[in-house]
């Protein structure tokens, strides 16, 4: 998308809705230097002494130069203007089980950190969504008579698969699976698809993966486990392994499950907890239209995140639809007093992974922000991010 530039940082967010875009041009050095600048419908071209640095546009994408207005310099940021555009909505987002569930095929479930098989060759014939968590404080609004659904745990069906918001139910019973020895038993188990155990009734204990001991869920009950939609990648069993860059699956999942809750319940604030219920980052949905185009130059101001390295050097000059958000963390007893209200607050709707999970896309969150120009990163008292579809 973006051909080589030296010095100076583009950053490029075109609002699909709105059809307007705003174009930041970073200071190529302190006490600047001459820039010239260029719109054309199809691309940015910014020049300098020293350098040159040209973004080309999506096809999708095209700009309005002479609709350039409201120019300013501000400080540590460089010049802001405003353009209208012509932009194509984003394709609608697919789930990850809708081709699998349609064609009925044969799937097989990896651990997405490692890539060890989980199941193989499961044949999914259902595929259903689950009620929403308050759907039984709800049914005697709909119920004249005493509640039919008490007591009675929805459980799949060994070619079943329940969806939730941020995990799926599946049926272990045929499966093939045991605990490492050295984990506790009966507590923590390992999953393999290749192994044989058969698990006592125990709720809620923790489903490791064999390889890597990362946590892929937790089993319900003797049959039942639930798996974390960030933990685990579905994939018809004839498809090889995806190799997907950690940071990017999470933020990924996480930004399609904003982007679906908010469109089916209206829900645009969320707390992402732990498995244990313990708040890690309050989340704001601002916008899901976004398309961030970029240069990062060679700024120097960008903060380093030695574990999201390769990633940041991937996304350099490039164009990426994204999910626009407001957080704050929750960790070492910070906004406690926020986590409360938004806790008793029935709008918000909580999202549970696992609490290594939750650190992860709050690195993630730190490290998009840092990215940002200084005047993008704070609105009032949150910090603002984008997180990519």
């Amino acid at each position: 998308m973006a051909a080589a530039a030296a010095e100076t940082r583009v950053f490029l967010e075109v609002r699909r809705r709105l059809q307007s875009a705003l174009l930041i041009l970073g200071e190529p050095k302190e006490g600047g230097v001459p820039l010239d600048v260029s719109v054309t419908p199809s691309s940015l071209q910014v020049k300098t002494p020293t350098g040159c640095t040209e973004l080309r546009l999506p096809a999708e994408v095209r700009l309005a130069p002479s609709s350039c207005h409201g120019l300013r310099y501000v400080a540590g940021d460089g010049l802001h203007l405003r353009l209208q555009t012509q932009a194509d909505f984003s394709p609608k987002l697919v789930s990850m089980f809708n081709q699998s569930s349609q064609a009925q095929e044969c799937c097989t479930f990896y651990c997405q950190s490692c890539g060890e098989v989980i199941i193989r060759d499961r044949k999914l014939l259902r595929v259903l969504p689950l009620p929403s968590e308050n759907w039984g404080a709800l049914v005697g609004e709909w119920c004249c008579h005493p509640d039919p659904f008490a007591n009675k745990p929805l459980h799949p069906q060994e070619n079943d698969c329940f969806i939730g918001d941020t995990f799926v139910l599946v049926n272990l019973r045929s499966d093939l699976w045991q605990p490492r020895p050295e984990l506790v038993p009966l507590e923590t188990h390992c999953l393999s698809s290749e192994n044989h155990f058969q698990l006592k009734p125990k709720a809620n204990t923790k489903v490791i993966c064999k390889r890597c001991k990362v946590m892929l869920g937790e089993t319900m009950s003797s049959e039942t486990t639930k798996f974390y939609m960030t933990e685990i990648i579905i994939q018809p069993s004839e498809r090889n392994f995806p190799i997907i860059p950690r940071s990017r699956f999470v933020q990924s999942v996480i930004a399609q499950c904003l982007v679906e809750l908010s469109s089916a319940r209206s829900t645009f604030r969320f707390t992402v907890q732990g498995q244990d219920g313990k708040a890690y980052i309050l989340l704001w949905l601002l916008n899901s239209d976004s398309l961030v185009i970029e240069s990062l130059g060679s700024s120097k101001s960008i903060k380093k995140f030695p574990l999201l390295e390769d990633i940041l050097e991937a996304d350099s000059g490039s164009a990426w639809n994204a999910v626009k958000v407001l957080y704050q963390p929750c960790i070492k007893s910070r906004n406690q007093s926020l986590a409360r209200l938004w806790d008793s607050d029935i709008s918000v709707h909580s999202l549970t992974l696992p609490s290594a999970t939750c650190l992860e896309l709050l690195l993630i969150l730190s490290r998009n922000n840092a990215s940002l120009p200084p005047s993008l990163r704070c609105m009032n008292s949150f910090q603002v991010a984008f997180l990519k579809l």
